[in-house]
């Protein structure tokens, strides 16, 4: 009796084994089957991200096409919308022409680094043209959504003239969330599927910080310096009202207010936008 006893536990203790073991392969099968979709879902998540980007800019386009086809007031207002379009855009010429040869130096000293490699210089370049394209983005829809807005605050209202308004600043806030995840979305396909390459993005938020630092500061000392040079002429000087017309330093000042506070911002924000992203995937 007790033999058989022992050879019954003995079965027994052989079956509990084959369970554990048995519950072990499936609970193995079961984390690979999870890791798989996980693998799966990042996969499909990544080529997701500049296709959304590519969506944004049809999207801003067709915000700016659609508020292009607002009147924009009296011939006056279009002279003046004009002259400060037209010193926006020198403005920046100038800038970014001075910016365009600090990148290319910036881009050889990359390229031939050791560390750092062509791949880190060729995110840097894309880098700094996407934030490029934020800024002038930016710049181009405000300066003419502005005479926009005020035309239709004459014709129809403060609620359409706000429209008008929001409309012009969605460009430069869709342009600079698409150009991010278009930007950081194409690297992210080359160099993000290896702990070892991944680190060659963060180029790309070196190349938008450095056309954040000059652009935000840039802008941001010359309609500073228009504004106040403005003031001090007309007002004090001349004695007429602030903004005034009348006062060619107006039309300056205005033009800064346009590359500082729109076109410096629109760079400043999307440098700050891709570097939170790429700092995440460095820290992962």
């Amino acid at each position: 009796m007790h033999a058989g006893a022992s050879r019954a536990a003995h079965r027994l203790s052989g079956m509990h084994a084959a369970a554990a073991y048995k519950y072990r392969d499936g609970e193995s099968e079961l984390m690979g089957f999870l890791g798989t979709v996980q693998t799966g879902i990042a996969y499909l998540l990544a080529f997701l991200a500049p296709i959304a980007g590519i969506i944004g800019l049809f999207f801003a386009n067709k915000i700016f096409r659609d508020f292009m086809t607002r009147p924009t007031g009296t011939d006056r207002m279009r002279d003046i919308a004009l002259e400060i379009e037209k010193g926006a855009k020198a403005f920046l010429k100038a800038e970014y022409t001075y910016l365009a040869a600090f990148v290319v130096v910036v881009f050889l000293l990359i390229i031939s680094s050791s560390t750092l490699g062509w791949q880190t210089a060729v995110a840097f370049l894309l880098g700094a043209l996407c934030s490029v394209a934020a800024g002038v983005s930016g710049m181009i829809a405000a300066t003419r959504a502005n005479v926009r807005t005020t035309a239709s605050a004459a014709e129809n209202g403060p609620a359409d003239a706000l429209f008008v308004a929001f409309s012009g600043g969605a460009v430069m806030g869709l342009a600079v969330a698409s150009l991010g995840l278009l930007g950081v979305g194409i690297l992210n396909f080359m160099f993000g599927g290896d702990a070892g390459t991944v680190k060659y993005i963060t180029g790309f938020a070196m190349g938008a910080s450095s056309i954040a630092l000059f652009a935000r500061v840039g802008g941001g000392i010359y309609t500073k310096a228009a504004d106040v040079g403005s003031d001090l002429v007309g007002k004090v000087e001349a004695s007429i009202p602030e903004d005034d017309p009348r006062n060619p330093g107006v039309i300056a000042d205005n033009v800064g207010d346009n590359v500082g506070d729109v076109a410096g911002m629109g760079a400043d924000i999307f440098e700050s936008y891709v570097g939170g992203i790429i700092a995440t995937m460095a820290i992962a």
